[in-house]
């Protein structure tokens, strides 16, 4: 007697819901306890010491910085017909749909992958690079956190919290080279098992799952360009870093970029830990106002510079997403009247 498959309890999406907006409350009372623990006083006047010239600076930079980050996409799909700048916008929705709205990192990478099917990616392709971009961006930032821990290491003063956190990033570490690698490996060649138990639970999916399997195995095959778009994250971050350090000295902090390379480094770390957060919504505040102090700088001063990094994040994102939402809209509605 074959086993049976049952739907999903008809409450279930609701529930879902439900729990990544619980998730994001407790996340946001967590944040706002920070800024009032720290002082709401000390942490607005360091944040609105930035300016709107200053601001928009930030804003500015960020921007910038999605050219690479959808290049670094892009290779990986070299037949491809459409161009980089498609890429770039997909790249721009992922990301303005994990910071704005309340999803975890999934939905926004899910998001970023329809917005290039839209623009004339094919669906297997689509996936299969967003799945590998994911995955060299993951390699990449085990890399820069390597780096912030060696500045950690030989840099911050020698205090019995520095001591104890690099103990524990050094095991986070070793377990993070080990996740990385057995990700790809699962990718590359797990991906055919995962494929045949899609097709006995759901028979229509076989089809999509064997274009996906194969669009995999077809990127994977170009280990250069899996290397160069690795390369290109690592810069990403590193680009990324130097931002954080920009907003650091707007608000007036005298600080070394290797130091805010190695916050950077520390709150990405724990930002990917707490990925199914929304919006890292507390996580990071938490994390920026922990880490800062190591490197000499206020708790007030990280947590400022955690709410410029959200108020740029909303900033380029929201108007993103209108557009984004507009130009779906408009092509629903150019194919119901050429219909």
């Amino acid at each position: 007697m074959g086993a049976s498959v049952h739907p999903p309890a008809p409450g279930r999406p609701h529930l879902v819901k439900v729990r990544a907006l619980l998730v994001a409350a407790l996340g946001l009372a967590l944040a706002a306890y920070l800024v009032l623990h720290v002082g709401f006083t000390a942490v607005l006047s360091a944040a609105s010491q930035v300016g709107w010239t200053g601001f928009a600076l930030l804003c500015a930079y960020g921007l910038a910085l999605f050219p690479l980050l959808g290049a670094s996409w892009s290779v990986l799909l070299p037949k491809s017909s459409t161009g980089i700048w498609v890429f770039v916008w997909a790249r721009l929705v992922r990301e303005a749909a994990s910071d704005v709205l309340p999803f975890s990192q999934v939905g926004g990478i899910v998001f970023g992958a329809r917005t290039a099917i839209r623009y004339g990616v094919a669906g297997p392709e689509a996936f299969a690079s967003t799945i590998v971009d994911v995955t060299s961006e993951a390699l990449a930032q085990i890399a820069f956190i390597a780096l912030g821990f060696a500045i950690l290491s030989g840099d911050a003063p020698r205090s019995s919290s520095a001591v104890a956190l690099t103990r524990v990033f050094s095991v986070g570490l070793a377990l993070a080279v080990i996740a990385g690698v057995s990700l790809v490996f699962l990718q590359r060649y797990g991906h055919r098992v995962m494929q045949r138990v899609a097709t006995r639970l759901v028979p229509g999916a076989a089809a999509s799952a064997a274009a996906l399997a194969d669009s995999l195995d077809e990127v994977y095959r170009s280990r250069p360009r899996i290397a160069l778009s690795t390369a290109m994250h690592l810069i990403g971050w590193l680009a990324s870093g130097a931002g954080s350090w920009i907003a650091f000295r707007l608000i007036g902090v005298r600080v070394e970029l290797s130091s805010v390379i190695a916050i950077e480094s520390l709150v990405g770390a724990v930002r990917s830990v707490a990925a199914l957060v929304p919006n890292a919504l507390g996580v990071q505040e938490a994390s920026y106002a922990a880490f800062a102090p190591l490197f000499g700088i206020g708790p007030e001063f990280g947590l400022a510079v955690s709410l410029l990094r959200r108020a740029r994040d909303i900033a380029i994102g929201a108007p993103v997403l209108l557009i984004a939402h507009a130009e779906a809209g408009r092509r629903v509605i150019g194919r119901a009247e050429g219909s």
